[in-house]
């Protein structure tokens, strides 16, 4: 059972002191994601859609913002929750922070946790795993087995640890130097990859790359995750992983369909009977709704409006799941998703979800980009990789142009294979949709021209 006065921690990756301030450490989490590169960059990123021109949808910035929001409500409701619930167990540092900081805590995990994705959404991870995959013969050799694991299996959520707490060429230690408690919180898959099964759900992926183990970890030490196996390492998910992943599943199980709604994929009445359906099965004051619709005479707002209810219909279901599941999730049992559990009882979430896989995520302009990404990124480690590599002096002149590309801090000259190869990967997974289609266009000779 995990102990609530031990779970959080103000230390930092990269041996940073905390420090006192008008912000809490949790605030200034908050902050230095903001303002990281990282972050920006998800401006630029397909969250479902291809970024569509005169008609706004989502990107991944956009849909973190919200995941955050969301997250915030969660952390906040629940932290006065706990603080409660088992007040005469906590310490006072304990009820300080459940009272005031978990909601900080939450928000900022969900800004982050897609950090780690890279352009085109999943075909990107798709093509980044394949290409290890397609060159086994050449490429398995050079790396041992868990270092192959993770290159096979790419994965955001992996690479979001590495993002964001990874030391680059030339740059400080800790990478932004977030708290243990906010890195914790995204680890959804608190495991190696040798130790992926896609049947238990805190195994189904996996949370950390060999090269950032150790920093992982210390994670886990600081955070008192549950050590389920040493060899290979796996942990139960912390506390507050749940509450990170209900407000992203929140978000995207809606928000794709009110996009859907306003690109014409979806039809006014299919996207409002849904959503009402769901908001009538939670709601006592239905009438004041409907009456509220009534009123509404432009069809986006009528969605945006129902889509507002419906989220925070599922934010207080999401907070009574958790409460009740808080015994299993101390002791690191609970087996399914906060959302999965309630969409198992609710059949309009299930409609909702069956719906959007038939007509949003199989849409032809969906599965276009998916191949597009998937055939860029591929192409772009294919340009990079066999170059990096080759040992210095058998280099050809093409490949020495090829790496002239890549930018200092992603060049691991005296580093081994593995990590040469993830240097690679940390610039090409980093690269927005438009940056990696332009890099690709004019190494493929389609566009050819002077950009400085």
């Amino acid at each position: 059972m995990m102990d609530l006065n031990r779970i959080f921690t103000n230390q930092r990756t990269g041996n940073n002191s905390p420090t006192k301030a008008s912000r809490t450490d949790f605030q200034r989490d908050f902050d230095r994601i903001i303002f990281s590169s990282a972050f920006r960059r998800l401006q630029n990123k397909t969250q479902v859609f291809p970024l569509p021109g005169s008609a706004f949808v989502h990107n991944r910035l956009t849909h973190s913002l919200e995941v955050s929001s969301v997250g915030r409500s969660l952390g906040s409701v629940m932290g006065e929750h706990l603080h409660e619930r088992f007040r005469n167990d906590l310490t006072e540092e304990a009820k300080s922070f459940y009272l005031h900081s978990l909601g900080n805590v939450i928000a900022a995990a969900c800004l982050c946790h897609d950090v780690g994705n890279p352009a085109f959404g999943h075909s990107g991870e798709d093509a980044i795993a394949s290409y290890f995959e397609r060159n086994e013969s050449d490429l398995k050799p050079k790396f041992s087995e868990k270092e192959w694991a993770d290159l096979v299996n790419f994965e955001g959520n992996a690479n979001a640890i590495r993002v964001l707490a990874q030391q680059q060429q030339g740059k400080d230690e800790g990478g932004i130097q977030l708290t243990f408690s906010t890195l914790a919180a995204i680890a959804k898959y608190p495991c190696e990859a040798i130790a992926r099964n896609k049947g238990i759900l805190h195994r189904k992926k996996f949370g950390f790359f060999q090269n950032e183990k150790d920093i992982f970890l210390e994670i886990a030490g600081e955070t008192r995750m549950i050590t389920e196996s040493e060899e290979p390492f796996i942990f139960k998910r912390h506390p507050f992983v749940w509450l990170v992943e209900a407000a992203d599943d929140i978000c995207y199980n809606i928000i794709d369909m009110e996009d859907a709604h306003r690109l014409g994929i979806v039809s006014t009445a299919d996207c409002k009977n849904l959503f009402f359906e769901l908001v009538k099965s939670e709601s006592d004051d239905i009438r004041r709704i409907e009456d509220k619709l009534r009123s509404i005479s432009n069809e986006n707002e009528q969605i945006s409006y129902l889509r507002a209810k419906v989220i925070n219909a599922l934010i207080n279901r999401s907070v009574e799941i958790y409460k009740l599941t808080i015994g299993k999730i101390l002791e690191g049992n609970l087996e399914h998703a906060l959302l999965d559990l309630y969409k198992s009882e609710n059949k309009t979430l299930q409609d909702i979800e069956s719906f959007s896989i038939e007509k949003i995520y199989n849409h032809k302009a969906v599965v276009e980009i998916e191949n597009a990404g998937y055939n860029v990124m591929y192409e772009l480690l294919d340009h990079f990789i066999p170059s990096i590599i080759k040992h210095e002096d058998e280099r050809k002149a093409y490949d020495k142009k090829a790496l002239k590309l890549i930018p200092q801090q992603f060049v691991y000259k005296e580093g081994t294979d593995y990590q040469k190869v993830l240097g690679v990967i940390d610039f090409v997974s980093g690269m927005t949709d438009n940056y990696a289609t332009d890099l690709y266009r004019k190494i493929k000779g389609i566009d050819i021209g002077m950009t400085v």
